[in-house]
């Protein structure tokens, strides 16, 4: 179990950086709403914790969306000002705030689809006007082995904590922007703000296939069990499918730049 814990999210990770670097932020960003993080974390709680511990968890990672686009907003404005030490820790306050007043929030699949639906709803026109995408150096070996190796320890953190910090923390902290910052500080240093918010944009618009899973599992993991991670899986790559729609239809732009603009390193 620790092998697989220490491998899965980790080869997830390269996957969407690999895709990042081939086509561009918006894909990159796009595919991290993907559940590569939360999807792991909550089927080793399942199976460690068991099934109503994780469904319990998955209500609380659907809240959390609020947090995790509440990152991505603030990293993304900050960015255009300042540097990533600053762009950083201000994007982490505000998660971890927004995280501890959804912690004392009594716990309702109501509450957290409410939540997860005006984040969602509302993210496309927080986020700066989108400039063209300039074109920068492809991110290297190292910084891909660093993201894998993030990935690694936060899956480790929440499962180990689990028993510890109860359901609705470990849903929390499946939440929480490891993917995000990672991707957003290595993209900020080498490519520029333009393209970091554009890779948080495209992720804010990827997780509705991320709230789709979350919602699947709190609903159908305590009669379905285990089987419900496939049904899940299912629903979340069709949501992609839907959400692949929005990228080419930006929201406050300065100029409409499509998406193909994104697919400046192609070949890089």
């Amino acid at each position: 179990m620790l092998i697989l814990k220490l491998l899965v999210i980790p080869g997830f990770l390269l996957l969407i950086s690999l895709a990042g670097k081939r086509w561009g932020p918006s894909v990159a960003g796009w595919l991290s709403g993907l559940p590569v993080v939360v999807g792991p974390i909550l089927f080793f709680l399942a199976i460690e914790q068991g099934q109503v511990f994780a469904a319990q968890s998955a209500t609380a990672a659907l809240s959390a969306m609020f947090a995790m686009i509440a990152f991505c907003v603030t990293y993304a404005q900050v960015a255009q000002r300042a540097e990533w030490p600053l762009a950083l820790t201000v994007s982490l306050s505000v998660w971890a705030g927004v995280a501890i007043v959804l912690s004392l929030i009594p716990a309702s699949l109501v509450f957290s689809v409410c939540a997860a639906a005006i984040a969602l709803l509302a993210a496309p026109y927080l986020f700066p006007a989108m400039q063209p995408v300039i074109n920068g150096p492809a991110p290297k070996s190292d910084k891909l082995i660093l993201r894998m190796i993030a990935g690694a320890l936060l899956t480790l953190f929440v499962t180990l904590l689990a028993s510890t910090v109860g359901d609705r923390w470990s849903g929390l902290l499946a939440v929480f922007p490891v993917l995000g910052s990672v991707m957003a500080v290595f993209s900020q240093q080498t490519r520029g703000p333009a393209f970091t918010a554009a890779l948080l944009r495209a992720t804010a618009t990827g997780m509705y296939s991320f709230a789709a899973f979350c919602l699947v599992l709190a609903l159908t993991l305590p009669d379905m069990g285990l089987n419900a991670f496939v049904l899940g899986v299912a629903v979340s790559i069709a949501m992609l499918g839907v959400t692949k729609r929005l990228l080419a239809r930006p929201v406050g732009t300065a100029a409409n730049v499509p998406v193909a603009e994104d697919r400046s390193t192609q070949g890089k």
